[in-house]
């Protein structure tokens, strides 16, 4: 944008005029180099969002078409809430996020630290800790196959070694198979979050941190203090995000165990795409995405009521 002025003449002149020049540029132009992202999130957020939303509603096996389309109204939602393998599942979802989560957002944190630190090769232990965030899922699940074979694998071969005569039978038995796919979880999340950590402590002022020090604050007393509050905002989004992600988890169970063995590992993901894709019912499977959505939202609210004004740099009422 160019703005000329024009001077005006001593003695009873005009004002100064302002002409302004946007180089011709008409008030949709800007919307152009915005539309293939919005035209992306039509088409494959709303629109689906809007067409799951209304499949819930209705009774549909998909073979009959359109056609075969039948209106129930709340009956989805009715059934599922009457469905004892809908709220195992549901139990199952909230074991595996809630203990998963933040256990893989405290070994992140920790990571970080560590990482933060002068070290040799920091780099490159970055990477290698950021590397299981972007490793194909087939791969991640038959490396961890081998490892937790109950007979052959590393995992309970150093088990046996360490004493335990009689280790974990990991996913082949119906007691260990849920807490064997929360260390996988945690392991392949733990180094995304530790890079993202990382990023957020070299912003930090290090201005507080020498203040601290002069008063005589130790390591933990700075952490308490100082870095604990200013990651909480970062901490509150990789929670969520992470709770997000995790309530929809189903290409490793799906892989791994089938939601075996016996229903053990059937999280509410893999029980609606049984409901869908296996038994054909996709307005019932819909209804149980709808209410999978609202639990994740009340969830999501509830941390971000928890971090308002507790950060270091918010005011009372959590704005930063």
């Amino acid at each position: 944008m160019t703005t000329t002025m024009e001077r005006p003449i001593v003695g009873g002149a005009p004002p100064i005029k302002r002409r302004r020049l946007v180089y011709g540029m008409k008030w949709w132009v800007p919307w152009l180099f915005v539309a293939p992202a919005l035209l992306g999130m039509v088409t494959f957020l709303l629109v689906p969002l809007l067409g799951g939303l209304l499949v819930s509603f209705t009774q549909w096996d998909v073979i009959s078409g359109l056609d075969g389309i039948r209106w129930v109204g709340l009956d989805n939602f009715t059934t599922a809430l009457t469905d004892p393998k809908f709220w195992a599942a549901a139990g199952r979802t909230v074991i595996y996020a809630g203990l998963s989560v933040p256990l893989t957002v405290a070994l992140g944190l920790v990571i970080a630290l560590a990482l933060n630190r002068p070290i040799p090769g920091r780099g490159a232990l970055r990477v290698i800790f950021f590397m299981p965030a972007v490793v194909n899922v087939i791969a991640v699940g038959s490396v961890w196959l081998l490892l937790l074979n109950p007979s052959s694998g590393l995992v309970n071969q150093g088990l046996r070694l360490l004493g335990w005569s009689e280790p974990p039978q990991w996913i082949a038995s119906p007691d260990s198979a849920l807490a064997a796919l929360i260390i996988m979880a945690i392991w392949g999340g733990s180094g995304y979050i530790s890079v993202i950590y990382v990023a957020a402590l070299q912003e930090m002022p290090q201005d507080l941190y020498e203040a601290a020090r002069l008063d005589g604050a130790g390591a933990i007393r700075q952490f308490v203090t100082i870095t604990w509050p200013a990651l909480l905002p970062m901490t509150m989004f990789l929670t969520i995000t992470q709770l997000i992600g995790r309530s929809q988890t189903f290409g490793l169970i799906a892989y791994m165990t089938s939601g075996g063995p016996g229903d053990s590992t059937t999280v509410l993901s893999y029980y609606m795409y049984q409901n869908g894709f296996m038994y054909y019912r996709f307005g019932y499977a819909a209804a149980m995405g709808v209410l999978s959505m609202l639990g994740v939202l009340v969830m999501t609210l509830l941390l971000w009521r928890y971090q308002k004004g507790r950060s270091l740099y918010g005011d009372e009422d959590g704005n930063g």
